[in-house]
């Protein structure tokens, strides 16, 4: 499932007007955004894990953290 997942992030990055998951990029991607403005990032790391994560849950409509 994971490899899935990253496919169809590739997909959206490559192919964004054509790709199915451009809906649930760009939910991820302001979420995303609106967290790193935040201020509450503590490591640049954590923003690219949230991305990927938020990403999945748009994709799948599980919770990622319930792996």
């Amino acid at each position: 499932m994971k490899d899935d997942i990253g496919q169809r992030l590739v997909e959206a990055l490559k192919a964004p007007q054509t790709s199915g998951s451009q809906e649930s990029f760009l939910k991820a991607m302001e979420l995303t955004k609106a967290y790193a403005g935040s201020g509450s990032v503590t490591h640049f790391s954590a923003v690219a894990r949230l991305f990927y994560d938020l990403f999945e849950m748009f994709e799948t409509g599980r919770d990622p953290r319930q792996k």
